[in-house]
C-alpha cells in the first residue's frame, strides 16, 4: 500500500465537521444524480445492453467493494445474469490472461485512481471485456482507460471516511442495472431524496443508541440479501472511524460458527430489510435472542420492538432492492457518533489516507 496519511481535514475544522456535513449532503446527491445523471446512466446501460453481455465482473476496493456487492445482488437478482467479484492480483500481481469476450467488467472507485483498479481495468479491456468505470471523477485514469464511464456527480468529499460517495454509488448502480433491464427503474426511486432527509434528521436517536457502544470492544452486524452489502459498510465505518473490531457475516454465515462468539454482552446489529432478505434472517435473530445478545435491529419498527434497541426504517412500500439507500444512512450516523464519543476525530481516522494506492 502507497500513499501519504496525513489529511487537510485534520486541524482544519473542528473534529467531525467536515463528515457530518457530507452525510447531511446525501439527499442532495441523490436529487442531483436522479435529475442530472440519470439520462446518461440509461443512455450508457442500453449502449452496453444492445452487445448482450453474457457475463458481469465487478472490481473494487474498500467502500467502492460493498456498493459492487450490492450490484452484485442486483445483477443476479433482477437480471438473471452470472456475476462475480474479481480478484485483481491475478492480473496484476500474478499476470494472468483472461479471456473476457462478451464479459462486463465494471470498475467501482471514487477516485478513479488506484494503478490496481487501472490495471486490471485495462487487462480486461485487452481481453475483449467490455469496460465500464464508474468514478467521483470523470478526468481520472480509470475514466481514461475504460470504454464507457458513470460520473456520480457527488462533488469533493473530504473526510476519509467516504458517505455520500457510497450512496450516489448505490444510485447510480441502482439505474445502471435499471437501464440494462426492460423494467426500468421502480418509481419509489424519486421518493429516496426525501426519505433520506427524514432518516438524518432523527440524529437524536441515533445519539441515544450509540451510548450503548460508546466502550464496546467488539461488535458484529449481520443481514442477508440486499442488507449484506450495508452490514459489511457498517462494519468499515464503525472500524475506520472509531476503530472498534466490527466483524460483518451474512446471516447465514453467521450460523456456521462464529455464532459461538456472541454471549449476553456482546453487542450485535441486524440490518433487516423488507423483504426476501429479512424473511431469511429471521432464523438468525431467533438464534441471537435465544444466546441473549445485545441485539439492535435497523429495518421495521415490528422488527425493532421485539429487539433490545434499533432504529425503525421508513421503507414501507420502497423495493428491497432500494433499501440499502437508507439503511446505510444511520449506520453512518452511529458510527460518527461513537468516534466523537470517544473522543476520536472521524474526519481524519489514524493510518489511512483518502487516495489507497494498491498493486
Amino acid at each position: 500500500m502507497v500513499g501519504s496519511t496525513r489529511s487537510p481535514a485534520r486541524g482544519s475544522e473542528r473534529p467531525g465537521t467536515i463528515m457530518a456535513g457530507e452525510m447531511a449532503e446525501q439527499p442532495e446527491v441523490l436529487r442531483r444524480i436522479l435529475d442530472v445523471a440519470a439520462p446518461a446512466i440509461t443512455a450508457t446501460a442500453r449502449a452496453i445492453a444492445d452487445r448482450a453481455p453474457r457475463f458481469v465482473l465487478l472490481s473494487a476496493r474498500g467502500t467502492s467493494d460493498h456498493a459492487a456487492l450490492y450490484a452484485k445482488y442486483l445483477i443476479e437478482v433482477e437480471l438473471g445474469l452470472p456475476c462475480g467479484l474479481t480478484s485483481m492480483s491475478t492480473t496484476t500481481a500474478y499476470g494472468a490472461t483472461p479471456h473476457l469476450d462478451d464479459v462486463l467488467a465494471v470498475t467501482v472507485s471514487q477516485s478513479g485512481g488506484s494503478p490496481d483498479l487501472i490495471a486490471s481495468t485495462t487487462a480486461a479491456r485487452a481481453a475483449g471485456a467490455i469496460t465500464l468505470a464508474v468514478t467521483n471523477n470523470p478526468d481520472s485514469p480509470l475514466a481514461e482507460v475504460s470504454e464507457f464511464h458513470i460520473d456520480l456527480l457527488a462533488g469533493p468529499e473530504k473526510a476519509l471516511p467516504a458517505t455520500k460517495t457510497y450512496t450516489a454509488e448505490l444510485l447510480a448502480l441502482y439505474l445502471f442495472v435499471a437501464g440494462l433491464g426492460s423494467t426500468g427503474p421502480a418509481p419509489a426511486v424519486h421518493r429516496l431524496p426525501r426519505l433520506a432527509e427524514q432518516v438524518l434528521a432523527r440524529g437524536d436517536e441515533i445519539r441515544e443508541l450509540a451510548g450503548r457502544y460508546r466502550f464496546a470492544e467488539r461488535m458484529v452486524i449481520t443481514s442477508r440479501g440486499y442488507g449484506y452489502p450495508t452490514a459489511k459498510e457498517a462494519a468499515l465505518k464503525l472500524m475506520e472511524t472509531s476503530y472498534i473490531p466490527a466483524l460483518a457475516y451474512s446471516g447465514a454465515d453467521l450460523l456456521h460458527g462464529p455464532l459461538a462468539m456472541v454471549d449476553n454482552i456482546s453487542p450485535v446489529i441486524a440490518i433487516v430489510t423488507e423483504g426476501r432478505g429479512g424473511e431469511a434472517l429471521q432464523p438468525v435473530l431467533d438464534r441471537l435472542r435465544g444466546r441473549g445478545a445485545d441485539l439492535v435491529v435497523i429495518g421495521p419498527r415490528a422488527h425493532v420492538g421485539a429487539a433490545s434497541g434499533g432504529f425503525a426504517m421508513p421503507t414501507a412500500d420502497v423495493p428491497e432492492s432500494l433499501q440499502p439507500l437508507l439503511e446505510i444512512l444511520p449506520l453512518q450516523r452511529l458510527a460518527w457518533e461513537i468516534a466523537m464519543a470517544r473522543g476520536q476525530d472521524p474526519d481524519s481516522p489514524r493510518a489511512i489516507a483518502k487516495l489507497t494506492e494498491t498493486h
